[in-house]
């Protein structure tokens, strides 16, 4: 059995937009998936018409996100207190100790972050790509965090890909690609996915606008698509599973 999957994101809901079908096929395969997220997306919308106020917000999207993971079957959520939009300004020593902590703790295979350019270049998703990849190789060094369990090495760093699905779906051409290295076929968990988006309440004017005001909303939640980050590369490309040849 595969060993697990840790998710280090910056807000709630990057997990259902970036991997929803991927992770619930594999919670069904028995693999454990877990997410660290940095932040409460505490600068997002609080929907329309609001469904809280400002200050109620952070809880709000928690809420949401944990409501989520339920759906998808992630086993653990560690949600950070960094400030949305400023998750760059995070101390660099204490974000390094909150992720190789969760590391250690998780022990995963694989890990899914975003790519340098956060995919979208939002400056959370850069900074939380940084800060990952930092806790990765820190987490295998026994000088970090000497007081947070014992070193694990991490095989594998995937990304979201820059093809978004809403820019080209078809399966006989996402295979042609550059960034798709990994083709998941999440047909069978299509309406999982969709009422984890559903979850996220607060953000339904930005699911209407990517997923359900399509043409066909319905294809664009067949495929899942990762990058190769870091690590052991897949002996193939695409792949069809994020733990090929591990």
């Amino acid at each position: 059995m595969p060993d697990g999957l840790l998710l280090i994101l910056a807000h709630p809901d990057d997990e259902t937009f970036s991997s929803a079908g991927t992770v619930r096929g594999l919670v069904e395969r028995g693999v454990r998936v877990a997410l660290v997220c940095a932040t409460r997306g505490q600068a997002g919308s609080a929907g329309t018409p609001p469904l809280g106020t400002r200050d109620e917000l952070p809880a709000l999207r928690e809420a949401e996100l944990r409501a989520a993971c339920t759906l998808l079957g992630v086993h653990d959520v560690e949600v950070l207190d960094y400030e949305d939009k400023r998750l760059v300004e995070a101390p660099i020593t204490e974000i390094r100790a909150s992720l190789v902590r969760a590391i250690r703790r998780e022990r995963p295979r694989v890990v899914i972050t975003f790519d340098p350019n956060g995919v979208n270049g939002h400056t959370d998703h850069i900074a939380i790509s940084r800060f990952a990849l930092d806790a990765v190789t820190a987490a295998a060094d026994a000088r970090y965090c000497p007081d947070d369990g014992p070193v694990h090495v991490v095989q594998r760093i995937v990304w979201p890909s820059p093809v978004l699905p809403w820019d080209e779906w078809r399966a006989d051409v996402l295979p042609t690609v550059p960034g798709v290295d990994f083709l998941i076929d999440v047909a069978r968990w299509r309406d999982v996915k969709l009422a984890a988006l559903r979850a996220h309440r607060t953000q339904h004017a930005s699911v209407e606008t990517a997923w359900l005001r399509r043409p066909d909303p319905a294809a664009l939640l067949v495929h899942e698509t990762f990058r190769f980050g870091w690590g052991v590369p897949p002996s193939t490309r695409p792949a069809s599973d994020l733990f090929v040849d591990l």
